[in-house]
């Protein structure tokens, strides 16, 4: 009678810590999802701190925005000339598992510190990214990318990105190449180059 109580205390225990444990599991942790990160660091660095300026960080980014930008490449909906041929290479190798799995991976990562590379255009980027430009239609960034350029939900982290990627994405943003993203498309229109340049400069030093 005895070892049938502990045994009834054993699997009740049992029952009460595998949720606990699902809970705590991530897709980041799979074997699988885990090779898909040692290949993204040849372009992405490790941990998602990337030191090449064609190749954005990951490190902290949004997991809504990771998993859709993954998927946009899949279907390749996202076609960058300068990237098109590889990511969408390597996307379509990835299930929606693994894609999950990367998400988790890279929002859980600490961002590198913030650089500043040019104070000049980042001061009147600082001014494009808190007012926008109203005249124009032009909404402040951080009404959508928040106060520190750090994202929110399906709004990417900006903040320390490199200034060339940056600049190279708003632009991309004008043509067919990235479909998605209406609000960025009319956003974009209404903005001259120097003013893409100084947005890009003052978020890459957050």
């Amino acid at each position: 009678m005895k070892n049938k109580k502990t045994l009834a205390l054993l699997v009740a225990s049992a029952a009460f810590a595998l949720p606990a444990l699902a809970q705590s599991s991530s897709k980041a942790e799979l074997p699988a999802v885990q090779r898909a990160v040692h290949v993204c660091a040849s372009c992405h660095g490790d941990e998602g701190r990337s030191k090449d300026k064609l190749a954005p960080s990951l490190a902290g980014q949004m997991r809504e925005y990771t998993i859709r930008q993954l998927k946009d490449f899949r279907s390749q909906a996202r076609s960058e000339t300068d990237i098109q041929a590889y990511m969408w290479g390597i996307s379509a190798l990835l299930t929606d598992e693994q894609i999950e799995g990367l998400a988790d991976y890279y929002a859980a990562q600490k961002p590198a510190a913030p650089k500043s590379r040019n104070p000049k255009l980042e001061a009147a980027g600082k001014e494009l990214f808190f007012k926008g430009v109203p005249d124009k239609g032009v909404r402040d960034c951080a009404s959508c990318h928040g106060d520190q350029a750090e994202g929110a939900a399906g709004f990417p982290r900006l903040a320390g990105l490199h200034p060339d990627y940056v600049y190279r994405q708003l632009r991309a943003f004008r043509t067919p190449l990235r479909p998605h993203g209406v609000l960025m498309k009319n956003e974009t229109q209404a903005l001259t180059e120097t003013q893409l340049r100084e947005l890009a400069a003052y978020v890459g030093s957050r």
